[in-house]
């Protein structure tokens, strides 16, 4: 097994050899860096769907119950709240609690005091379903890092960090 993991073709090295070979002027050593984490989001991506969709739920559903979840008890949050938690964006909220709570995995509920504000709240179901599905996930993830030791998971997140920030910081969208 190893050895046929060793000699499966690199798409990214043979996309910079080609590269090199045609402009050999260009520095395509971003390449190198950015194409091989865009091909493990999609293959991590693909893997992460899958996963969560076996139990009837979206990502975006999953996202939702995480953040209520990690909230603690009594796992209630507000629209805004969820939006803020940064796995859930604003625009998609009330449709993905609409699906959640047709599924019996939320409840909304107004708030006694200020009857503008409205909570959504994980269900005994959806309490279960949660810690079910994330269980797995977990499960899911660290089969997908398993080819990394611990030291290698901690300096990957870490250098990982660095690069959200590097990214972050090289300026707006479409320049640098």
């Amino acid at each position: 097994m190893a050895e046929r993991k060793a000699t499966r073709q690199d798409a990214v090295t043979q996309i910079v050899a080609d590269w090199a070979r045609e402009r050999p002027e260009l520095d395509t050593s971003p390449l190198e860096v950015l194409a091989r984490l865009h091909r493990s989001f999609l293959r991590y991506n693909t893997k992460l769907n899958a996963s969560i969709e076996r139990h009837g739920l979206s990502v975006a559903g999953f996202d939702v119950l995480t953040a209520l979840r990690r909230s603690g008890t009594p796992y209630r949050l507000t629209a805004g709240q969820l939006a803020d938690s940064g796995l859930v964006s604003s625009a998609g909220v009330t449709l993905r609690m609409d699906r959640l709570e047709k599924d019996g995995l939320i409840v909304r509920e107004r708030d006694a005091v200020d009857r503008r504000v409205v909570y959504s709240r994980l269900t005994d179901a959806g309490l279960a379903k949660v810690d079910e599905v994330f269980t797995e996930h977990l499960d899911n993830e660290n089969r997908m890092l398993a080819g990394l030791s611990p030291s290698e998971r901690r300096q990957l997140a870490r250098l990982l960090g660095k690069l959200e920030h590097s990214i972050v910081d090289s300026g707006p969208d479409g320049e640098s």
